[in-house]
């Protein structure tokens, strides 16, 4: 009888412990917050290479032409002060550089259609430009996500007119990318200002 008993008994907790691996993958992976810092670094990055790009541009000789000024009305106002960097609070923050962003790629579609038409030579680079603005949009759109910032829903800018010719085409484009490098600046600075805000925060 003992022997039964001893035999049942390991039956039993050879079955419970085939089981076991069953039970715990039941069991939820506990749920980590996101990583804000991580995340807040990765735009600050991705806004470098955007205004590197920028800078390539704007240094061949393509570009090395003045551009006659205002020509784009409805341009992000990038009068901002350092000294207000410090005072910038996360979420109202990141829905006004959506915003901005947002107006940009507006203006760099009108400017990649204005040049497949005049066949200008940048072509290909304002491409790769154009396609890292979407991608930082997106990254910028899923912080906004997770730290619960509102989108803002500015007005559509308002274009000026095809331009006639191949140098009308340059004048516009050094126009618009010595405002998006403006703006890379100073995302790029805000990026960071706010990564560091929310290290700081993190550790108190």
């Amino acid at each position: 009888m003992k022997l039964l008993v001893d035999s049942s008994s390991s039956l039993l907790l050879s079955l419970l412990l085939a089981q076991l691996p069953l039970f715990t993958s039941a069991v939820p992976a506990p749920y980590r917050r996101p990583n804000v810092v991580h995340e807040l670094d990765r735009l600050a990055n991705q806004t470098k290479n955007l205004r590197q790009i920028t800078a390539d541009l704007l240094k061949e000789h393509a570009f090395e032409t003045d551009p006659e000024q205002h020509r784009f009305k409805s341009l992000p106002l990038m009068n901002n002060r350092a000294s207000d960097i410090n005072s910038l609070e996360m979420r109202p923050t990141l829905s006004q550089l959506h915003a901005d962003l947002k107006s940009f790629e507006h203006h760099f579609a009108w400017l990649s259609r204005a040049s497949r038409k005049h066949h200008h030579p940048a072509l290909p680079k304002l491409g790769q430009m154009m396609s890292l603005i979407k991608s930082l949009t997106s990254m910028l759109e899923h912080q906004m996500m997770r730290v619960d910032a509102q989108r803002l829903s500015p007005p559509s800018p308002s274009m000026p007119p095809p331009p006639p010719s191949q140098f009308d085409v340059l004048q516009s484009s050094q126009e618009l990318l010595l405002q998006f490098r403006l703006f890379c600046d100073w995302a790029q600075r805000v990026f960071s200002v706010l990564s560091t805000k929310s290290k700081m925060s993190a550790v108190q």
